[in-house]
């Protein structure tokens, strides 16, 4: 790389309207920086669009303990600000802007911002996923500090501690057995009277001593003052109020893709989520998406990182068959 940018906003003029670049990277998560390092190392001329702020969801994780290379693990912001860092050092140029819209024209992908239309052989859409938020008014003050929305990041944080979970399918029920390994108790608050999982995972739950059930209920209030405390649920029909002493609330009831930006250019799942093979190719040639917007099984740092690197490879070969 012939200049290195710095890792805040770029200005209009580092942003090169003329120039046909070898990459457009859209988003600024994990999944995105580590297209980008790797971009910059395969020395691609490209661009890393963020349309918020750098980091993605795990920068307003309180602590992360599965990401490697971290024994005592390491706060969701320290580990984004090593990300930015690193990507800083490779030259990683970055505007802070908003993708509006994704058109291929031929061979070449044109992405419309604010600057105007930039000009790209390939895309990698790292836009990532939402969780569906608790609705209580307490969400924002307690996210982070005692409300979760992810079992296998956070579980070990509750060892011989009491837990909720919200929800009732899969994910939820997936989340409540693994939490049981670590918590004294687990209760699943579930607004219908069935769950929905699968078979073979209610039996688990419900064989499982250690979860409980709330069935027809839904949650009303997070209480506490600095940290989880409580959590006051509603019945759906007779409407009565009861509260649960927990110490933390998993969330589990459901996910959305920002894959809004792809929509009728790729194909998508029945969730919204984006369909790629094991190079990270959607149908769409020359489009890529990594990270928590395509269809994977897990949804880490780690996989992320992982999906991202086999991309920008992949990008790599595709630019030199050009």
């Amino acid at each position: 790389m012939d200049e290195f940018f710095s890792i805040h906003e770029v200005k209009k003029e580092k942003l090169d309207i003329e120039e046909i670049y070898d990459l457009a990277i859209i988003g600024g998560g994990p999944a995105g920086l580590t297209a980008a390092i790797y971009a910059a190392r395969f020395r691609l001329k490209f661009v890393l669009f963020e349309k918020v702020a750098i980091g993605g969801q795990i920068a307003v994780s309180e602590w992360v303990e599965n990401y490697p290379g971290f024994p005592e693990g390491i706060s969701g912001a320290d580990l984004v600000n090593l990300f930015k860092k690193q990507a800083e050092r490779f030259g990683t140029n970055i505007v802070l802007t908003d993708v509006r819209k994704i058109e291929k024209v031929d061979d070449l992908f044109y992405l419309e911002t604010e600057y105007g239309k930039i000009r790209s052989w390939t895309v990698i859409l790292a836009t990532g996923a939402e969780p569906v938020k608790l609705p209580v008014p307490e969400e924002e003050k307690f996210r982070g500090r005692g409300i979760s929305y992810c079992a296998t990041c956070d579980a070990a944080f509750f060892k011989n501690k009491t837990v909720a979970v919200i929800g009732g399918g899969d994910t939820a029920i997936h989340d409540a057995l693994t939490l049981s390994k670590f918590a004294d108790k687990v209760i699943v608050v579930h607004r219908r009277k069935e769950l929905r999982a699968t078979k073979i995972l209610q039996e688990a739950a419900f064989s499982n001593p250690k979860i409980s059930f709330e069935l027809e209920y839904i949650p009303a209030h997070v209480l506490g003052d600095k940290k989880v405390e409580g959590l006051e649920i509603e019945h759906v029909i007779t409407k009565e109020h009861k509260t649960l002493k927990v110490d933390g609330v998993f969330v589990a009831i459901g996910e959305k893709p920002n894959s809004d930006l792809v929509k009728g250019l790729v194909n998508l799942d029945d969730r919204g989520f984006v369909i790629t093979n094991m190079k990270m190719e959607t149908s769409l040639t020359g489009l890529y998406a990594v990270g928590d917007v395509r269809n994977t099984p897990l949804r880490q740092v780690i996989t992320a990182c992982g999906d991202a690197a086999i991309a920008a490879a992949e990008v790599d070969k595709y630019i030199k068959n050009l």
